[in-house]
C-alpha cells in the first residue's frame, strides 16, 4: 500500500532557476496525483538558506493562498498556480541576494500524500552593467556630448585657420600692423575653454611666421 501510494502522487520542479536583483522570481511546481483534486489538497513551500540551516515554510495553500506573514519573505511571495491543473508554482517579488537557497514544493492530496521531494535551488545575481544606466550615469552622459561637440567645433576652426596661416605663409605674406590692430581686443579673462583656445593659436601662429 505504502509503495501504490508512493508512485500515486508526483512532483515535478526545476532544479535551478536564475534571477536578477529587483525583478521576479517564477518557482516552478507541478504535480500529479492519482485522486481528484478537492479543498483538502495541501500545498507547501519551504526554504533553506544557502549557508544552511533549518528549513522554514514560507507559503501555504489550501483553498486559498496564505503567504508568510513573518520572515524575510513577508509580503512578497504570490500565487500563480492552479491546483485543478496540477500547478502549484509561486513567485518572489524583489528577489535579493540574500534569497539564495534551496526551495522543496511538497503537494499532499489526500489521500495521495506520499510523494518525491524535488528541490529547486534560487540563484539570485546582478544584472551587468550595461544593463543599469542610473540617473547619474544619464546625467553624466547629458553634460558630455554638448561639451564634446563644443570642443569638436574648436578643433574644426583652429584647424581651418591653420590653414589658411599656412597658405599666406607661402605666399610670403605677413600680417601688418594695421591689421593686427584691427582684431578686436579681448579684455575679459578667458575661461578654462578661452585659455586652451588662446594657447593652441598662439602656437600656431609661432609655428607660422617666417624667420629672419
Amino acid at each position: 500500500s505504502g509503495v501504490c501510494n508512493a508512485l500515486s502522487l508526483e512532483i515535478k520542479a526545476s532544479p535551478k532557476v536564475r534571477a536578477f536583483v529587483g525583478e521576479q522570481a517564477l518557482l516552478k511546481c507541478s504535480f500529479r496525483s492519482s485522486s481528484p483534486i478537492t479543498e483538502s489538497l495541501l500545498v507547501d513551500w519551504t526554504y533553506r538558506p544557502l549557508s544552511g540551516g533549518q528549513m522554514e515554510t514560507v507559503f501555504h495553500y489550501q483553498s486559498i493562498p496564505h503567504p508568510t506573514t513573518a520572515g524575510k519573505f513577508k509580503d512578497r511571495i504570490s500565487w500563480v498556480g492552479n491546483v485543478a491543473k496540477g500547478d502549484a508554482s509561486i513567485v518572489i517579488q524583489n528577489p535579493v541576494l540574500s534569497d539564495n537557497g534551496t526551495f522543496i514544493c511538497s503537494v499532499k492530496n489526500p489521500p495521495d500524500v506520499y510523494h518525491n521531494i524535488p528541490q529547486t535551488v534560487l540563484v539570485v545575481t546582478e544584472r551587468g552593467l550595461a544593463f543599469q544606466l542610473s540617473s547619474a550615469a544619464l546625467l553624466s552622459i547629458m553634460v558630455f556630448i554638448p561639451s564634446f561637440l563644443v570642443v569638436l567645433l574648436l578643433l574644426v576652426r583652429m584647424g581651418r585657420k591653420f590653414r589658411v596661416l599656412k597658405e599666406k605663409g607661402k605666399g610670403g605674406y605677413k600680417k601688418s600692423s594695421i591689421e593686427v590692430s584691427d582684431e578686436p581686443e579681448h579684455t575679459d579673462t578667458p575661461g578654462c575653454g578661452g585659455k586652451f583656445k588662446e594657447w593652441c593659436l598662439n602656437c600656431v601662429d609661432t609655428d607660422e611666421e617666417d624667420p629672419y
